[in-house]
């Protein structure tokens, strides 16, 4: 629908090391969204040991603010 989508997944690293994920993840980066993940935006911690007040924030809005610059989205199927 040519709506910029930014995501940023909240998980640890036994959930991310699940193949699904990383499948999942690519799926969405082929159709424009931009994920946030690694050291561009959230790094998954240890199981049992997440912290959600220290989300990080600033890079998943800083992730956002790109999606406004010219010529950074790509609508799905272009």
């Amino acid at each position: 629908m040519g709506v910029p989508v930014a995501a940023m997944p909240y998980f640890h690293q036994a959930q991310g090391a699940q193949p699904a994920v990383a499948r999942s993840i690519a799926v969405l980066r082929e159709q424009g969204v931009l994920v946030l993940d690694g050291p561009d935006g959230y790094e998954s911690h240890p199981p049992k040991r997440g912290n959600p007040k220290a989300y990080p924030w600033e890079k998943a809005l800083a992730g956002v603010r790109t999606l406004r610059k010219p010529g950074r989205f790509r609508p799905c199927g272009t």
